[in-house]
């Protein structure tokens, strides 16, 4: 009768057996771990495939150091150190672990209540580092291991992630009313849910998204403008940073509208006018129409206005006029200021009675329904106000592009080349709502500028 046959029929027996069966793997388990997770370098394991063994031949040594400069004593903590070795070179590593003398043996953090987490945070940090180095291939630096392992830490864990990080980046410094368009973008994709990790973001999820945004009944241009632009953009700078690796944009053909920004978004010269002489039920709202005046005037966005400082007026051949640069692009603009806008300023003593933009575009809808104006009126409506105004009289493209302070010509003419059809100029071109008190405005615009 074998040994194995009388073990089985005796149950003492048969359980020593079995202890010993595990006991026997459990310690060639941990003698295979050792030899993988501390000191022996991959070369000197026996890998099946050839290609394999190949590239892993003379594979750099890691291995912990402790207490590296013997300043260890038995009441003072030391540090763990990881030191990799290659081509005779050596680069030590801060793993931010100190213990003391009697808690370090053999490799293994022990005598600590938390010793088991320490060596798996260790064990963790080893295979980090020798995926950054089988990543670099064949050119092995270990001066660039630590860039690598950091730049790894910081990658994100999901898209949705990414993007939420990067719109606080970008709504850095930028005005109110920007802050909240991303903050829009972020609720709503959020909202719809079927892009979170990285590999979510195929052409196939992108096409979906655009018909979720088409489903909520948006025009093609809000689509794109408030949402599609955001999401875009992000995808741009994940695979610009290599956590992507293509843009499904450039692939698919989203239908953006019509380029016409500044069409829709502006007072007559008839509403102006109306607006001009409107009573407004309230001294707060009162200001909010003037400033909302003032900033039609001077083509003015809201975060130019909000550095409007008299200091910068200067007069050029008799004409009060205001230089700046703009907040969005740092072009520069120059407007000359005409009557109506210099008696505002007077009015407050030189000092515009600013708020905040989300304040000024609600009580923006009081005054307008004060001065009976069926127009959601918002703070951008009356810089499109004045360049549209401008355009009606004559005034070239060029000047406009200067007042407003675009990049170039070229955007001036995207947003509001439309309205230079000869029969809306021929409608209003003679309108006095920039005349300079009986003068002419184009001449006098032209003249300074």
């Amino acid at each position: 009768m074998s040994f194995l046959t009388f073990a089985g029929s005796n149950p003492v027996l048969s359980a020593v057996y079995h202890t010993l069966v595990l006991s026997t793997l459990y310690i060639t388990y941990i003698y295979i771990g050792k030899c993988i997770t501390n000191v022996l370098p991959f070369s000197h394991l026996v890998l099946p495939n050839k290609n394999l063994a190949d590239m892993t031949t003379g594979f750099p040594q890691i291995t912990f150091v402790y207490d590296r400069q013997k300043r260890a004593y038995a009441n003072k903590k030391s540090s763990i150190e990881i030191r990799v070795t290659y081509n005779r070179k050596q680069k030590y590593m801060s793993t931010g672990i100190r213990i003391y003398p009697n808690q370090w043996k053999k490799q293994r953090v022990i005598n600590c209540p938390d010793s088991m987490e320490i060596n798996m945070m260790l064990d963790t940090m080893l295979q980090d580092i020798r995926q950054a180095i089988l990543e670099m291939g064949r050119n092995i630096n270990l001066s660039l291991l630590p860039f690598i392992l950091e730049k790894k830490k910081n990658i994100p864990s999901s898209f949705s992630e990414y993007c939420r990080t990067r719109s606080e980046i970008r709504k850095y410094g930028k005005a109110d009313d920007s802050q909240e368009r991303y903050d829009r973008f972020i609720r709503l994709f959020s909202q719809w849910g079927k892009i979170v990790s990285f590999e979510d973001v195929t052409d196939h999820n992108i096409i979906a998204y655009d018909k979720y945004l088409q489903s909520t009944g948006m025009k093609p241009y809000s689509k794109w403008n408030n949402y599609h632009r955001f999401l875009n953009s992000f995808i741009t700078d994940a695979v610009n940073e290599g956590l992507l690796q293509r843009n499904p944009y450039k692939w698919i053909d989203i239908d953006r509208g019509e380029d016409s920004e500044g069409i829709h978004k502006h007072l007559t010269p008839e509403e102006i006018n109306k607006l001009k002489k409107a009573v407004m039920p309230t001294e707060s709202l009162e200001r909010v129409k003037d400033l909302f005046l003032f900033q039609t005037y001077t083509c003015m966005s809201y975060s130019d206005l909000k550095k409007f400082d008299c200091k910068n007026i200067q007069l050029i051949k008799g004409v009060p006029v205001y230089i700046g640069k703009r907040t969005k692009t740092g072009k520069q603009y120059v407007i000359p200021l005409l009557s109506q806008t210099m008696d505002i300023l007077k009015k407050y003593n030189d000092r515009l009675p600013l708020i905040s933009n989300v304040k000024y575009n609600l009580y923006l809808k009081a005054v307008a329904q004060s001065a009976k104006i069926d127009k959601p009126l918002s703070s951008h409506w009356a810089r499109h106000t004045g360049a549209t105004l401008l355009l009606n009289e004559g005034i070239s493209m060029q000047v406009i592009s200067k007042i407003c302070g675009h990049s170039s010509t070229k955007i001036t003419e995207r947003i509001y080349a439309k309205l230079l059809d000869e029969t809306v100029v021929d409608a209003i071109k003679n309108s006095p709502i920039f005349s300079d008190k009986g003068g002419n405005t184009n001449n006098m615009i032209q003249k300074v500028l």
